[in-house]
């Protein structure tokens, strides 16, 4: 039973949304391929974004990119401010990136996707005058459990406890940076184990809050508009995830200060994003733990994708073969 009043459907984001953007992080993942490998992260960037525009605006919604991958000038990127979509349904909020992992689809390295996150408009979080975030993400079981303020070890023991595991089988997933030296040690020395990525933390933080996961936890400074993306995804979930702003200069944590950001100041899920109906779909570039890269066999093209849903509660697998014909380059 339907139990929307008249119109809500075309003043809210509805069920139907997830699958039409998993044809554009589909369309994005397929035209990267060719460069995989191939040692130009711009041209596999430029494929995947050409593709997302394109089946973005077969879309019936009013899309405002509050999160893309630069400014207007810097087009044909996914441009901060531009319109996507039909013009016509609801109003919302999205974060792009068309290949999260560009270094790792360049080198041919696994865990690179494409991905669109969805919520009501004027609900994501605009942190993009400060590019660092601090992250801690993790399943329902770090809910009133970890706290990002508290020492790594006593969380990495809390929330061993809590999901009922010894602490040497739990694993970390942090991005493997110079940055993070003091970081890993702290988790070894804890007794747990780390799942070093070299990049696309937002695929690690979905890991860390799924429950068939070998990650248990993903923790350390990555990008912000990556942080309300992952956001997207979590509350779909309804896994665990708090955020603080890193500023690395002084001018930065002005023009934060500027746009209205806190700092010292721990960013739940609901201050990431404060709607209850977001969506997150992400297809896959190259081969990872969330989902397969793409593969071409013969005349088929095949991708797998996941599509989450918060008001729902659902995280989808979506498995579509496309006739390679379909794609040859006209």
């Amino acid at each position: 039973m339907i139990n929307e009043e008249p119109g809500e459907l075309f003043s809210h984001p509805d069920r139907n949304l997830a699958m039409e953007l998993v044809r554009a992080t589909e369309a994005a993942a397929i035209r990267a391929t060719p460069w995989i490998g191939r040692g130009d992260k711009n041209a596999a960037d430029k494929a995947a974004v050409d593709a997302m525009r394109k089946f973005l605006s077969t879309v019936n919604f009013q899309g405002l990119v509050v999160i893309g991958e630069g400014e207007k000038d810097d087009a044909p990127m996914l441009f901060n401010g531009e319109l996507v979509g039909t013009g016509q349904g609801p109003q919302v909020d999205i974060a792009v990136d068309p290949i999260d992992g560009t270094s790792l689809t360049a080198a041919g390295r696994s865990h690179a996707i494409s991905m669109i996150a969805v919520a009501e408009r004027g609900s994501m979080l605009d942190a993009s005058s400060v590019f660092y975030m601090e992250k801690m993400v993790a399943s329902e079981e770090g809910i009133g459990v970890l706290d990002i303020d508290r020492p790594l070890a006593e969380n990495i023991a809390a929330l061993a406890r809590a999901k009922g595991k010894p602490i040497d089988e739990i694993r970390v997933a942090v991005l493997d940076r110079p940055r993070h030296e003091d970081l890993i040690q702290q988790i070894r020395d804890a007794g747990a184990g780390t799942r070093l990525i070299f990049d696309g933390d937002v695929a690690a933080g979905i890991n860390a809050a799924r429950h068939d996961s070998r990650i248990d936890m993903a923790v350390g400074v990555g990008g912000s508009p990556e942080g309300v993306a992952t956001a997207c995804a979590i509350k779909a979930l309804g896994g665990f995830m708090q955020g603080r702003l890193a500023p690395q200069t002084d001018d930065e944590r002005q023009r934060g200060k500027d746009a209205g950001l806190q700092f010292d100041h721990v960013y739940g899920l609901d201050d990431l994003v404060r709607s209850d109906n977001t969506f997150f779909v992400a297809t896959g570039v190259t081969d990872g733990e969330l989902v397969r890269g793409v593969r071409r066999q013969g005349g088929l093209i095949s991708t797998e994708s996941i599509a989450l849903r918060s008001r729902s509660g659902t995280m989808r697998r979506v498995s579509a073969d496309h006739q390679a014909a379909k794609w040859l380059d006209e």
